[in-house]
């Protein structure tokens, strides 16, 4: 049998940079946004955000400095095990704890109802959140891993499914992509008319994860500026550097760094039902070799994938994997 040559092929990517997340936040987080409101709910997803924890505390310092009382709520719908306490986990797993942030965090899976007449669904809100003169959300803007359109994963996915807790998460995946394509959108838009939400920090990353735009988005333009955001994220995305594979091995999948374990735009699967597959990249077969320890026994995503290792294997938390599948 003849040796197989082996080549190492790089690809380089435009590289646009934020060098001081601090400054941005900073110089774009206005007094004048807040009005009369006093106590400020920082909704915080579970995604593994470059920067994250820095883009955070600056926030809270901010609204300290105008005289405000922020607090950060978890939006992160059924993860961390559908529990305060998971979610409160994945909060200190990036470092965002009360000691890091200088502000209470007040986790709890309660919600209250909101007014859903004309929808299709329930529509509910953290109650923490609720309660809150004003919201603050804080969320990473870029493709979805299921399905494309003109919002996808971002601050009006965060409005509803994160800030909705497992009950909207469960109310919105129940109509499959229809409910995240078309329902989202118009239950962010009943969600922002009650004006609980002041802003949206919107994060842009580039192809080497690094936060390459965050932008202050005023609640009432958060509707009209998602989508070119999104359309500017698309094109930051990685890509590998061949169209067909035989052999992919993943070195990680986890929560933190998609939804869905590894990126459906890079490794060209979806397998949702009804959704067509990318055309490319055309890979034969996908290897995963670990977990990642953020996803905390999550193995969401593992479907994608041909063959994992018996590593993988040992770090999976079936009953947290099985609360996110069903939901989702």
């Amino acid at each position: 049998m003849q040796p197989i040559a082996l080549y190492k092929a790089e690809i380089k990517f435009d590289r646009p940079l934020v060098k001081n997340v601090e400054a941005a936040i900073s110089n774009q987080v206005k007094r004048n946004l807040f009005g009369n409101r006093k106590n400020i709910a920082i909704a915080v997803g579970s995604r593994g955000i470059a920067n994250i924890a820095a883009i955070v505390r600056q926030t809270v310092r901010s609204l300290r400095d105008f005289g405000l009382s922020p607090f950060i709520t978890p939006a992160m719908g059924s993860h961390g095990g559908a529990t305060a306490e998971g979610q409160r986990a994945l909060l200190a797993s990036y470092r965002i704890t009360e000691a890091e942030m200088g502000c209470p965090i007040h986790s709890s899976m309660e919600v209250v109802e909101l007014n859903s007449e004309g929808l299709p669904h329930s529509l509910s809100m953290d109650r923490h959140a609720f309660e809150a003169d004003g919201i603050v959300l804080i969320n990473r803007i870029k493709p979805h891993t299921d399905f494309h359109g003109r919002y996808e994963s971002g601050l009006l996915k965060m409005a509803v499914i994160g800030l909705g807790k497992e009950r909207q998460a469960s109310a919105i995946h129940s109509f499959g992509v229809h409910g995240l394509r078309d329902l989202v959108p118009k239950a962010a838009a009943r969600v922002l008319d009650l004006g609980k939400i002041v802003a949206g920090i919107a994060i842009v990353e580039n192809a080497y994860d690094e936060t390459a735009l965050i932008e202050v988005i005023p609640a009432n333009q958060i509707l009209s500026r998602e989508p070119p955001l999104l359309e500017q994220a698309r094109k930051n995305m990685p890509r590998l550097p061949v169209e067909e594979i035989d052999v992919l091995i993943v070195d990680e999948l986890g929560k933190n760094i998609s939804g869905s374990g590894m990126d459906t735009n890079i490794v060209g699967r979806i397998r949702i039902s009804g959704e067509p597959e990318p055309e490319s990249p055309k890979i034969r077969s996908i290897l995963v070799d670990d977990l990642t320890d953020e996803s905390h026994g999550n193995a969401t995503g593992l479907g994608l994938a041909d063959v994992i290792t018996r590593r993988f294997f040992k770090k999976i938390d079936f009953p947290v994997t099985y609360r996110n599948i069903i939901t989702s």
